[in-house]
């Protein structure tokens, strides 16, 4: 095995090359160099969209008992809840931690008054996501992540592996090259559940909150944050 690659070596010089013309467009061939070289110190933290499904389940080929996370807002919508326990169900070896917010909702309310998401949502998703994700990247090395090229603009230049300053971390994202219909295509083609407000119009699924159907068909985002000046809760942003 090759020399660890993290944070602190981080060099793109020596980075593997990863085949874009293979059957899954390099992203087994990541997963399997990925979980080579972390073992135990990688985590994949998921938010169950289709394209977290997908890669949930490539992973499970790669490592049946991998570890998940998700960053349970005490917000999202019960359909994601129920997708979990379906997931649960099919891969009983994988470990899915639920990973909760210092703050209950109630504690955050009484400290920020109450609906924060709609008053200073940067500072609702610091709370509810980039914190804990922060705390669960403490005790990793590295950690996967379902971005694609084609999702937005913001995301256009993501690579396989890639140096994460905001958490420290190596950031890698084995699904960079699949297209949103190489997505529907495999999770068909192997009888994968999926979140059913996918069928709702709903391409990207976070906080109930914050996600409303998309108003751009082009535009798999454009249901997130409507109004506002945002595309990213922050955790693919430096």
């Amino acid at each position: 095995m090759s020399a660890l690659v993290n944070y602190e070596n981080f060099d793109t010089e020596i980075l593997p090359a990863f085949p874009e013309d293979s059957e899954t467009k390099g992203a087994l061939e990541v997963l399997e160099w990925a979980n080579s070289q972390y073992g135990n110190k990688l985590i994949y933290a998921c938010s169950f969209g289709i394209e977290g499904i997908v890669l949930t389940d490539l992973l499970a080929k790669v490592n049946p008992s991998a570890k998940i996370v998700f960053l349970d807002t005490d917000v999202h919508f019960e359909e994601t809840y129920k997708l979990i326990e379906q997931v649960k169900k099919r891969y009983p070896q994988l470990s899915i931690e639920m990973k909760k917010p210092a703050l209950t909702l109630e504690e955050q309310a009484s400290e920020y008054g109450d609906e924060l998401w709609l008053r200073d949502s940067n500072k609702c998703c610091s709370i509810r996501k980039i914190a804990p994700l922060t705390e669960v990247l403490s005790t990793a090395t590295a950690w996967l992540s379902g971005l694609r090229r084609e999702q937005s603009e913001t995301r256009a230049l993501t690579e396989y592996i890639n140096q994460d300053n905001k958490f420290k971390s190596i950031k890698i994202c084995p699904l960079i090259h699949w297209t949103w219909k190489d997505v529907w295509r495999y999770a068909h083609k192997n009888g994968l559940p999926y979140n059913v407000l996918h069928d709702n119009g709903y391409p990207s699924i976070g906080c109930k909150t914050c996600t409303a159907p998309a108003i751009n068909a082009d535009d798999l985002r454009s249901g997130r944050w409507q109004g506002a000046q945002k595309t990213e809760c922050g955790l693919h942003l430096s």
